[in-house]
């Protein structure tokens, strides 16, 4: 069995005790996952069985989506509920619109410090490793683009937002950045994926669920579903066969769905619609006389 599973991660589990239960439920042992969530965090997990995990690399560049809850007043060291408190302060009175001008800084590109709680790694070590005893190092900033900051709600000290951001974001330190940006500090309490790439929470199925499946295969995603985003492209038979021996397929070879951009990520599909590889579209290279495409991934 192979393909994706969109998943509902429960609070308390980690990403890859998700995996393990998966492995159980499909009896194998290759199963993968894109985008960690942390144990305290629920929503959209996406999970690959099989050699589906060989389409991962296409999933975790997603641009994501979130709903937080931000406690005010508090900072911890690991910059959420579950961590030591460091600093506490008074809250302010505040209001949505007055929080929603501190959230003005934070969006569009911005340079963001991950937390020392993360598994981002100093000389082959996890940071987390290094901040379980104690020590803080220099980070590197991250360059990442907050498309959407809006303030939902707010009940003093609680606040609720949600974000639309770019692989690589700390909503963690979002969260950090934001109660320090107000002056008295914050920390995250809930966090939600909500979106991941095309998919959404309202596609995902909780694991309990899955498990009372008589056919679990039935809730797997085929691979060319999964990279829906990306145009199909229906290779003819010559092509097909030249595909075997790494040769990208010429346009005159190719059913197209839509017109291509130059640079355009595609799906190669066989005349069953199934997927048979990933390319970019470039009929322009010139170093390149075989074919219209730059091969990514060959299934």
């Amino acid at each position: 069995m192979h393909g994706i599973l969109l998943i509902d991660k429960p609070k308390g589990l980690t990403s890859y005790d998700v995996v393990r239960q998966v492995k159980r439920i499909f009896s194998t042992r290759k199963v993968g996952h894109a985008g960690t969530l942390d144990p305290m965090a629920t929503g959209v997990l996406i999970v690959a069985v099989g050699d589906a995990t060989k389409i991962l690399q296409f999933l975790l560049v997603d641009d994501k989506s979130y709903r937080a809850i931000l406690k005010l007043g508090e900072t911890t060291d690991t910059y959420d509920a579950q961590g030591r408190e460091l600093i506490k302060k008074p809250v302010p009175p505040l209001t949505i619109d007055s929080i929603d001008r501190f959230c003005s800084a934070f969006r569009g590109p911005i340079e963001q410090q991950p937390p020392m709680y993360s598994a981002l790694k100093r000389d082959g070590v996890p940071l987390y490793k290094l901040a379980r005893q104690g020590l803080e190092v220099e980070r590197e900033n991250r360059s990442i683009t907050i498309e959407r900051l809006t303030v939902v709600a707010v009940a003093s000290p609680f606040v609720t937002i949600e974000v639309d951001c770019s692989k690589g974001t700390y909503i963690r330190s979002l969260a950090h950045d934001l109660g320090t940006a107000i002056g008295c500090g914050a920390h995250l309490t809930e966090l939600c994926r909500l979106r991941s790439g095309r998919f959404t929470i309202d596609q995902c199925r909780r694991l309990d669920d899955l498990k009372q499946l008589d056919r679990p295969a039935d809730a797997l995603l085929s691979y060319s579903d999964a990279l829906a985003d990306f145009p199909a492209v229906e290779l003819d038979e010559p092509a097909l066969v030249s595909l075997t021996f790494g040769i990208p397929p010429q346009e005159a070879q190719c059913r197209l769905q839509q017109p291509l951009t130059d640079g355009e990520r595609v799906r190669l599909l066989d005349q069953e619609h199934r997927l048979v590889a990933v390319a970019d579209y470039q009929p322009l290279r010139p170093t390149e006389k075989r074919g219209d495409f730059r091969l990514i991934r060959v299934f």
